[in-house]
């Protein structure tokens, strides 16, 4: 192997590592400040939860009462249901924002003008607007106009479309952070731009924003929880009815929803660290492969 063939990986792999890291690495004062930093914030955090179980105890709401509404079948199916409802309205508005998103970022991208100025003003009201106003339209508006809808769709289409201009921009920042040397090569082995955009820059850009994707996939989970204002009954709206019928157990009922929508979080961003590693991991093989 050449002298000129063994030094591209490593200006490659330089490149990747300069534009991958915002900060500089802190010395050894700066790494002292953070660890301190980072002591203090757990000591006070320690302390915030051990004051919060305090006062709980005290009140009465750790009372083993309070919670036997949760050991019933009836309730438990109830909730389980609404974690569907939340799933499935979080699944509808995916499957609408992310092909939204790239559709949009595809018409910021473009260089027909007409396409880019639309492009560019779907993606700013749909980013300005907010998301309950859009919400209200589909749910007061739009009837009157003959445009009705089932209850679940005047929910995730509102979603899905500020989730789409929101990933629109991800996957914009996505495109124009990869190299451009990746276009120029694409070019010299005779690809029309349609086929490096889908060939080389997208799937190139995707691998570069996954943090940002999944971030904004928590964000939409979390978006469904304004469904009642369309009375529609997820996990949330339910909760809040169950707290109506059993006033004493407010506490326990949005604790046991908090931990339901911690866990599915977490095993949204999971499931992102492991396709981030799958994804790294082929690109460390085709690199090798390549030097090889």
């Amino acid at each position: 192997m050449s002298a000129v063939g063994a030094s591209v990986p490593r200006v490659r792999q330089s490149s990747h590592m300069s534009a991958g890291s915002l900060f500089d690495a802190p010395g050894p004062r700066g790494r002292r400040v953070v660890l301190v930093v980072t002591i203090a914030s757990v000591l006070l955090i320690v302390a915030a939860i051990a004051a919060a179980v305090h006062r709980l105890s005290v009140t009465g709401q750790l009372d083993a009462s309070r919670w036997q509404l949760f050991g019933e079948p009836a309730i438990r199916l109830y909730l389980l249901k609404a974690l569907g409802r939340t799933l499935l309205a979080a699944g509808g508005a995916a499957l609408i924002g992310l092909p939204l998103g790239v559709v949009l970022a595809v018409m910021r991208l473009s260089r027909n003008r007409i396409v880019h100025v639309l492009g560019v003003c779907l993606v700013e009201f749909f980013r300005a607007v907010p998301l309950l106003l859009i919400i209200y339209i589909f749910f007061f508006a739009l009837p009157k106009y003959g445009i009705n809808p089932d209850l679940f769709w005047k929910l995730t289409i509102p979603i899905g479309l500020c989730a789409g201009a929101t990933l629109a921009e991800v996957f914009r920042a996505g495109v124009l952070a990869v190299p451009h040397g990746q276009r120029e090569a694409a070019a010299a082995i005779g690809l029309l731009e349609g086929q490096t955009f889908r060939i080389v820059l997208f799937p190139q850009a995707v691998r570069l924003v996954v943090p940002s994707i999944v971030a904004q996939v928590v964000i939409l989970l979390k978006d469904t929880t304004l469904g009642y204002a369309v009375s529609y009954s997820e996990l949330q709206n339910s909760a809040q009815l169950l707290t109506a019928i059993q006033p004493l157990s407010l506490v326990q009922t949005y604790f046991v929803v908090s931990v339901v929508y911690v866990l599915i979080n977490v095993a949204i961003s999971q499931a992102a660290s492991y396709l981030d590693r799958r994804w790294q991991a082929g690109r460390h093989t085709d690199r090798f492969a390549t030097i090889q």
